[in-house]
């Protein structure tokens, strides 16, 4: 019911309505109601923000094994919203979504790896993290995935891979990729660029944007 409120389907959008029905369910230890109540608490919708309170209750969620609420928990712990910034405990509540296949807990799990936070910094597995993500559409991931194989982090470098990934990561919406796309084009003969092209768009065969 909750969920009907807050999406507005077949009913008036109502987030105080919505946020009395996740806290009902949420006190019977539902997780999935915990976690939209640490939504509602983070975004201020149908109650006063509170990332104190966001924390409080996406921790129940987690702890119950609730991989969106993981995944939330981690990036409380990433800007330090709620709680004290530490990227050890980000790191290990992105790990536990991302081990439920959650996408975007598995490309922070990449960034982790890439960047050396909360986990020593190892390109092969951020490497690896980052291709699940992408597989799964997280455009994100993809962009990494261009940056990895432009800079042979994790890979050897190969500049029609990265075109291929940082197109990809473009046609899904992500605005960075754009200026990528555009500079490894310079490196590429015209024949390349045909030859990803057709494999991007062989990609997005298999892979419909939503």
């Amino acid at each position: 019911m909750g969920l009907i409120y807050y999406e507005g389907k077949r009913i008036k959008k109502d987030y105080k309505e919505a946020f009395r029905w996740y806290k009902t369910a949420a006190k019977q230890g539902f997780p999935e109601a915990q976690c939209r109540i640490g939504i509602c608490y983070e975004n201020g919708e149908g109650v006063k923000q509170d990332y104190n309170e966001a924390f409080r209750w996406y921790k129940a969620a987690a702890e119950q094994g609730d991989a969106d609420a993981q995944y939330a928990l981690g990036l409380c712990y990433s800007n330090g919203e709620g709680v004290k910034q530490d990227d050890n405990e980000a790191f290990r509540w992105y790990k536990a979504a991302a081990e439920q296949g959650l996408a975007e807990a598995q490309c922070n799990i990449g960034r982790c790896y890439f960047f050396g936070e909360g986990v020593k910094q190892d390109y092969n597995e951020a490497l690896r993290w980052f291709e699940a993500a992408a597989e799964q559409s997280d455009e994100n991931a993809q962009f990494y995935l261009g940056v990895c194989y432009e800079n042979g982090n994790g890979v050897i470098q190969n500049y029609k891979e990265a075109y291929y990934w940082y197109l990809i990561a473009y046609r899904n919406g992500n605005k960075n990729a754009e200026q990528d796309v555009k500079r490894i084009e310079n490196k590429l003969t015209d024949q390349q660029k045909q030859e990803v092209q057709a494999r991007v768009n062989d990609w997005f065969k298999t892979h419909p944007k939503e």
